[in-house]
């Protein structure tokens, strides 16, 4: 039976009989011996410089910087550079954005501001922290996600009419693409497909969960006060320069990683930028609700052969040496044609060359509403050894981490509701792995991530906007709170900075100690 509603069940463990005898430290100790992290001697790629380890090296040898079997995945309305910029300060090796709308980012203007890194770090140096970061990009049409994808990668270098000429012809607009005909070939203006040219509304007014930014449309308007100088921020802190990608180490990754296809669209130069993602991901995992002819995310489960074309497109318009990978669910539904369509598809992203999957242990139409199922990903994983995949769901602190590597087989975790507002799960993973005891955040420590959260979500996004977002983040911080509750019905009121800095003031500043 199908689970109904749109709202997520709190956090619980997943189905996983017998993890429970599973000791994730001991795990963690084994992965840091068994995968070192590497160095330049040992890669020829700059050192990673943290020594967590942990990581089956097909992967670390893939990304430079990626450096542990964890990483922050995409939430809409969460994970932007904030979010991430805190989380990498606290231990993630690697980020995922927000999932990026193809047709969003083919229009320009604000739909392209998420995915774009140089705009990010000319207004915040912090910004160049922000790597290696995964670019991820979901929709409805393969020619718009293959030009979407490109634009991603080359950091809009082109003029925003030349991405839309790839994606619709030359001096062609775009039309509203009926999903269906491309899985069944009716053509657009046939019987089934009477308004295929019907104008597009790119954004859904039905989407009902966290999945897709189409919601937060209206906080990229928001812009920093002109009187403040957004290159003031954190300017006095001194941080490493990222890693940058050994072209001679891209070619020699295993060959369990398929080689990708030649890419037609690399013939029109791609423009790569030197900042830019260090991957593309896929996202045909989502479950927003369909919306009339038009298949997105976790949709495309039930449509293989659309799902497979999109895949194909993508990784055709990127250079051969920029990774792809692709999330996904475990299935639509419980059904066997379900199931032999999440198989047809994982199968096929491994043969057009994508680098690994991220495989969500709940179908789409469980949306977030039950336990995951780990024995899942542990069958996965038992039958495709060579296939490099993270896991996801049901993971909600540094434990759950090792006890899925553990229980399933995984090469790493996909980290995503378990770290909103518990950055500090990636410094206790690492912790884990360099076999010390995971340490609970002080007051001090919440209070001084609050503060920097909000300083630099302030730059980004303006002090309206931020104060807005930052309500969600100040409730699900309160976690770790002695007093929670306070916290939460604070938090509610909190609109600007001055909000912010009373609650801290109130309750994150530690009781002076007596003499």
């Amino acid at each position: 039976m199908g689970a109904n509603g749109n709202n997520a069940t709190p956090p619980a463990p997943a189905i996983a009989p017998g993890a429970e005898v599973i000791d994730p430290a001991s795990v963690a100790r084994e992965l840091a011996q068994r995968w070192p992290a590497l160095d330049q001697s040992a890669a020829g790629v700059a050192s990673f410089g943290r020594g967590a380890g942990g990581l089956d090296h097909r992967i670390a040898r893939l990304v430079p910087g990626f450096d542990a079997p964890f990483f922050q995945a995409g939430l809409a309305g969460y994970s932007d550079a904030a979010m991430r910029i805190v989380a990498r300060r606290l231990g993630a090796p690697y980020c995922v954005t927000e999932a990026l709308l193809d047709r969003m980012l083919l229009g320009g203007g604000h739909g392209f501001d998420k995915a774009d890194l140089e705009m990010l770090t000319d207004a915040l140096p912090c910004g160049r922290e922000d790597t290696p970061l995964s670019g991820q990009i979901i929709g409805s049409d393969p020619d718009e996600m293959a030009a979407g994808a490109l634009k991603m990668l080359e950091q809009g270098k082109r003029p925003d009419k030349a991405y839309r000429e790839i994606a619709y012809g030359p001096g062609r607009q775009p039309h509203y693409v009926d999903t269906r005909w491309k899985v069944t070939g009716e053509a657009p203006g046939s019987a089934a497909a009477t308004d295929a040219d019907a104008p597009l509304d790119p954004i859904d007014p039905d989407c009902e969960d966290d999945c897709t930014p189409e919601a937060l449309l209206a906080l990229a308007n928001e812009q920093p006060p002109e009187s403040y100088d957004p290159r003031a921020v954190f300017a006095h802190t001194q941080r490493p320069t990222p890693p940058t990608r050994a072209a001679s180490n891209l070619s020699t990754h295993p060959s369990s990683l398929s080689t990708p296809p030649s890419p037609s669209t690399s013939a029109l130069g791609p423009q790569t930028s030197a900042l830019s993602f260090a991957t593309i991901d896929v996202n045909l995992a989502c479950p927003v609700k369909k919306i009339d002819r038009k298949s997105r995310g976790g949709h495309w489960l039930t449509q293989p052969a659309g799902a497979i074309a999109i895949l194909k497109a993508v990784r055709e318009a990127l250079p051969p040496e920029v990774p792809c990978t692709v999330k996904l669910r475990r299935a639509y539904d419980d059904t066997p044609e379900m199931a032999r369509n999440f198989e047809i598809i994982f199968n096929a992203a491994y043969e057009l060359g994508y680098a690994w999957a991220t495989v969500h242990a709940r179908t789409v139409e469980q949306k977030y509403i039950g336990p995951s199922r780990w024995p899942f990903l542990k069958d996965l994983c038992s039958r495709h050894p060579d296939k490099p995949v993270f896991g996801s769901g049901d993971v909600w602190d540094a434990p759950d981490i090792f006890r899925m590597i553990a229980y399933t087989g995984v090469v790493g975790v996909s980290v995503a509701r378990g770290c909103i507002g518990n950055p500090w799960i990636f410094r206790q993973a690492r912790q884990m792995l360099a076999g010390q005891t995971p340490t609970r955040p002080t007051l001090a420590e919440q209070r001084a991530v609050l503060l920097e959260h909000f300083e630099i979500s302030r730059v980004i996004n303006g002090e309206k906007a931020s104060g807005r977002m930052m309500r969600k983040f100040g409730i699900k911080f309160a976690q770790h709170h002695p007093d929670p509750d306070a916290v939460k019905q604070k938090m509610i009121g909190v609109n600007t900075l001055n909000d912010w800095m009373a609650v801290l003031d109130e309750l994150y500043t530690p009781a002076p100690v007596s003499s």
